[in-house]
């Protein structure tokens, strides 16, 4: 079904958007989908961090837990 949908069944659906929801209410929601997009991207580079320093303190003792207690 949608992919009959060509470059003039787009702009018609962009111009009914338009004549529903006013251009002003469209471009601060297209603000909030921005800054949605960023926080996204900034959480999921956090997490990542987050993963690779838990990872590298894990790696940095590498002794056995067996000869931890003998020292």
């Amino acid at each position: 079904m949608l992919n009959n949908i060509g470059l003039p069944g787009i702009l018609l659906i962009a111009v009914v958007v338009l004549v529903l929801f006013g251009r002003g209410k469209i471009s601060s929601l297209m603000g909030e989908v921005g800054k949605g997009i960023t926080s996204f991207k900034k959480g999921v580079s956090e997490g990542k961090e987050e993963i690779e320093k838990a990872a590298a303190e894990e790696a940095v003792d590498v002794t056995p837990a067996k000869d931890k207690d003998k020292s």
